[in-house]
């Protein structure tokens, strides 16, 4: 056989075509990851262009506007923490104390973003004895302890307070046991004077 007469399937064959169905899906695959990738890249980007108008929204601000440094914020968030629990703090008080206590004031400290917080406060308690009148004292004086020792941590002065409010509270009671007593020996008294005079004959003149 004449090997010269064959003719080769090369790619340079003008015989030899690709398969177009071939050729159409990959072409279709192709386009499609494109498409895919250009919506992802097209999102991370958006979402890349969001983010710090986000957090520039969200994060708190100095009052032009401007984000807080991170340790600004941790500070603001200390501010925050003590003006919460010194507001419960007095709150406990007036909420315990009653009558017997008066509106609370508050020391502030301004905070980086320009808003007061406070940072101390107190709310008066009148816990002198009611003059003359132990029964009363001693009501007032449980109050008066109850509203001292009504925050969650009672300061120095709150136990002060509750400490001569105490002392106040037992010289009360011992005055009240006093007048109870005296009361007692003037009803005895009495009604062994009123037995004496029963027991005394009328005499009617003549």
């Amino acid at each position: 056989m004449d090997l010269s007469s064959l003719t080769l399937f090369s790619a340079s064959s003008p015989t030899w075509q690709q398969p177009v169905v071939s050729n159409t899906h990959t072409a279709q695959v192709n386009t499609e990851e494109q498409k895919a990738r250009s919506s992802e890249t097209t999102a991370q980007a958006s979402e890349e262009t969001d983010a710090p108008a986000s957090r520039e929204t969200t994060g708190p601000t100095r009052p032009d506007g401007t984000p807080l440094a991170p340790e600004e914020i941790q500070h603001l968030e200390q501010l925050k923490q003590t003006d919460r629990e010194v507001r419960q703090h007095e709150m406990a008080h007036q909420t315990a104390g009653g009558p017997y206590t008066g509106g609370a004031s508050y020391e502030y400290e301004l905070g980086p973003d320009g808003k007061r917080y406070a940072v101390a406060g107190e709310v008066p308690i009148d816990y002198g004895p009611v003059p003359g009148d132990p029964t009363a004292t001693i009501e007032k004086m449980q109050t008066v302890i109850a509203a001292a020792l009504a925050p969650a941590e009672p300061s120095s002065k709150d136990l002060q307070v509750a400490a001569q409010a105490r002392q106040y509270l037992l010289e009360a009671k011992l005055e009240a046991a006093m007048e109870q007593s005296e009361m007692n020996m003037a009803r005895r008294a009495g009604e062994a004077t009123t037995g004496e005079v029963s027991s005394t004959p009328n005499v009617q003149a003549a």
